[in-house]
């Protein structure tokens, strides 16, 4: 693999507050700087995000890039903050614990790709120094004591410096920029972030796209999926101004809504994909899409929202559930309302109805063979 780098571009995932996008950096000395890229134009981006129940998600993106300049060799990476706020071990082989079955196509090409430990301060770009780590110990490792849990941190402790920083694990592949057209393919699964309100949060970094020769995506299209399962969501619409997001594929709808005092996007999408296109995009902010609990915050109604995934609980955020009639029958057929069944009794049928979410669909014959555990477990508890 050739040692010299011409420039860098770094892709920026992080699990637990998750960066992704791929932006242009040079090298100088050990440190990757960040630059504006004076021979590439990013001329096409598909991507796509797929939100499924097993609490990660399913990225897939697609580049066209016109290199106008000489063939040159490229090192494109992949920088991904340590977790924070989790105890899982700190790897000194630069492997990230919520990263898996990340892959490159360069041209046609399967790239092979390496891993490293970097210097990342947090609420900056660049100067992602890789770390001697004969010098640098995890900090929670340091102060634990014998029998005591391992600390939640993102931390790294140099004892000779009495120091401590930040840091990502970095994937990173050489490859080489014919003069023209390239075509450049990865695809990555990713754990998503979750927490308090949130069942998932799927951040992602657009900005970087503006350090390409164009300083914009020439043709830019954003798909999020929600295969064979639903999800419930919004996106801030600070972004997406430009035009309208469509139901590409499957069930599912749309409405304006208020996230607090910030006008979003709210879409309920079963087995389907929501499409937002545009041409020579300049994003002036990154996105995030989040799960849609808060959207609903002042409405206490039981099932207002509901996702299959582990992490969503039944009566989050549901402070009057005791007050409701029927509360565990609403419960128990939540799933069934999920998929669509048209319920035959009245009272449910009136109820599910009023859930915005809720998308009958007359041909759905109830059945628990795609129910999840926690689903399964929801209805027979409950029996």
């Amino acid at each position: 693999m050739k040692q010299k780098f011409f420039a860098i571009t770094l892709s920026l995932l992080c699990a637990f507050g998750t960066k992704a996008n791929d932006g242009v950096f040079c090298v100088n000395g050990n440190h990757l700087v960040p630059v504006q890229e004076t021979d590439i134009a990013l001329e096409k981006e598909m991507l796509t995000i797929d939100l499924c129940d097993d609490g990660y998600a399913q990225v897939d993106v697609q580049y066209e890039l016109n290199n106008c300049g000489e063939a040159k060799t490229v090192v494109m990476g992949f920088e991904a903050n340590a977790p924070y706020n989790d105890d899982v071990p700190f790897s000194r082989q630069g492997i990230h614990p919520y990263i898996a079955d990340f892959t490159v196509n360069m041209n046609g090409e399967e790239l092979g790709f390496m891993n490293a430990v970097v210097k990342y301060d947090y609420g900056t770009e660049g100067d992602f120094r890789p770390l001697n780590l004969n010098d640098w110990k995890s900090y929670g490792e340091v102060i634990m004591k014998d029998g005591e849990d391992l600390p939640h941190n993102a931390l790294l402790y140099n004892e000779k410096l009495d120091s401590l920083t930040g840091f990502s694990y970095a994937y990173y592949f050489v490859a080489r920029f014919e003069h023209g057209k390239n075509s450049v393919h990865h695809t990555y699964r990713y754990r998503m972030s979750y927490g308090a309100g949130r069942t998932f949060e799927v951040p992602y970094w657009l900005m970087p796209a503006m350090r390409w020769s164009n300083r914009q995506i020439d043709d830019f299209t954003l798909r999020i999926k929600a295969t064979a399962t639903a999800k419930h969501f919004f996106v801030t619409d600070s972004l997406f101004s430009e035009s309208e997001f469509v139901v590409a594929e499957g069930t599912g709808k749309m409405r304006k809504a208020k996230d607090w005092y910030v006008s979003c996007t709210e879409f309920s999408l079963r087995n389907g994909t929501v499409e937002w296109h545009a041409m020579n995009f300049k994003p002036k902010d990154n996105m995030v899409i989040q799960s849609a609990e808060r959207i609903n915050y002042d409405h206490f109604v039981l099932g207002t929202f509901y996702d299959r995934s582990d992490n969503w609980m039944p009566d989050c955020y549901m402070l009057e559930t005791d007050k409701i009639a029927d509360r565990e029958k609403i419960l128990r057929n939540l799933p069934y309302a999920h998929r669509g069944y048209v319920f035959k009794n009245k009272k449910l049928r009136t109820y599910f109805s009023e859930l915005w979410w809720y998308m009958p669909d007359a041909d759905y014959q109830p059945s628990d063979a795609d129910f999840t555990l926690r689903e399964r477990k929801l209805v027979s508890e409950l029996q």
